[in-house]
């Protein structure tokens, strides 16, 4: 991923992306421990902890975010969700 110098970077702290826009669309029972987004005015998607909201963000692109919705929907990160075995 490419950024203008000084503009957003995967890893910078989240909270220098302000404080508006941040959304839980993922939002569960577990505890209040969710993974928030915020659309940049750019079009990328940034990804903080709700429980460390001045933590790293990481940031992805459209065509990133795409790519990786359609592989979740295709079936490509289901063992992900499959109990841990030890080998």
């Amino acid at each position: 991923m490419t950024t203008a110098p000084g503009g957003p970077y995967s890893g910078m702290p989240a909270s220098q992306l302000g404080e508006q826009g941040w959304e839980r669309p993922w939002s569960g029972p577990n505890g209040g421990q969710c993974v928030e987004v915020k659309r940049l005015a750019d079009g990328r998607v940034a990804f903080r902890q709700s429980t460390d909201p001045a933590g790293p963000a990481l940031i992805y692109t459209a065509e990133e975010m795409t790519a990786f919705v359609a592989g979740v929907k295709q079936g490509l990160a289901d063992h992900l969700t499959l109990p841990h075995r030890v080998p």
